[in-house]
């Protein structure tokens, strides 16, 4: 029988630093060609929609596919996990904590590789469930020295700081502004709903890093044309999935001012095959979109440490 996990228990069996050694590794197999991803596909309804997305990582000997609904702004996630040698199933996990995990892991990874290794002055703008996974990770692999965070909402930012303060142990500043947030900054996370862009290139400085991961559709920016076209390195987790949902590409694509064989994947800097920054004064941009291997290996790794701790919940399927 597979094992059946709660939200509540995958958050207690994968700490950030079990999902950026996961995830780490799974993008340096992905540079070295030994991955499966599959692109997300979406079924579009009247009322709302099915996202499906799935893969494989052989080196593992697992693969797994993500289901989640979007209804009227409420999102319901799955995440079933198999074993790739005989198809078993293995568990089945509530997966939208499982996915903010796996994507701050996956920024973190992308700071590691990318970000000057004295980094320590991080700018959010976006106060939201995933700005929070997003500063936890960067916060693992950089000497985080000082934090601002901006957000639309007063009360939101405050509240923000003040939480993830006790969570990461240094004090947030609440700024006003986003100029505010990120003036200086040497890592910049941007992690909102924003349809067009809110972070400019007038105010990012030389020599920062982005992760920019609050968008994953054509019709949505949260960076201007002009950092894509600074950007020494601009990286993706997968360039396949860019060409369908990275919305700040496409208009840059479309007038010839980019093209898709100028970014990298992830992968390829994390495996040593490209360098993910050659110079201090260079920016460099990593944008997320969430990709199918990255649930595979997180979900694997809470299922490792279930079984470590003989864990009893099992879901009667196939049996």
């Amino acid at each position: 029988m597979a094992l059946f996990l709660k939200e509540a228990d995958v958050e207690r069996l994968l700490p950030m630093n079990t999902a950026l050694r996961a995830v780490e590794e799974v993008f340096r197999w992905h540079g070295d060609g030994q991955i499966i991803n599959n692109t997300r596909s979406r079924v579009k309804l009247p009322a709302g929609f099915l996202h499906l997305m799935g893969g494989a990582v052989p080196p593992l000997g697992l693969m797994g596919f993500k289901a989640y609904t979007v209804f009227q702004g409420n999102a319901r996630f799955l995440f079933c996990l198999f074993n790739a040698i005989n198809g078993d199933l293995l568990a089945i996990l509530e997966a939208d904590r499982l996915g903010q995990i796996r994507t701050g892991a996956a920024s973190g990874v992308a700071t590691k590789y990318m970000a000057r290794p004295e980094a320590g002055d991080v700018g959010v703008i976006g106060t939201g469930w995933q700005a929070r996974s997003q500063l936890q990770a960067v916060c693992h692999v950089r000497t985080v020295r000082r934090v601002r965070v901006w957000s639309r909402g007063e009360d939101h930012r405050k509240r923000f700081a003040a939480e993830m303060s006790a969570v990461i142990g240094i004090g947030i500043e609440a700024a006003t502004g986003a100029g505010e947030a990120v003036e200086g900054a040497d890592i910049i996370i941007t992690a909102t709903t924003a349809r067009d862009p809110i972070l400019h290139s007038a105010m990012v400085a030389d020599g920062a890093h982005i992760n920019a991961m609050g968008s994953n559709s054509l019709v949505r920016r949260e960076l201007d044309e002009e950092i894509i076209l600074r950007s020494s390195v601009v990286a993706v987790d997968s360039i396949d999935q860019a060409k369908l949902e990275a919305g700040e590409f496409l208009p840059l694509v479309e007038k010839g001012r980019f093209h898709w064989e100028q970014m990298v994947e992830l992968g390829e800097i994390v495996a040593g095959r490209v360098p993910g920054r050659r110079r201090v004064e260079e920016l460099t941009c990593f944008k997320s979109l969430g990709v199918a291997m990255e649930d595979v290996v997180a979900a694997g790794a809470v299922y490792r440490q279930a079984l470590a701790e003989n864990w009893d919940r099992r879901f009667p399927l196939w049996t």
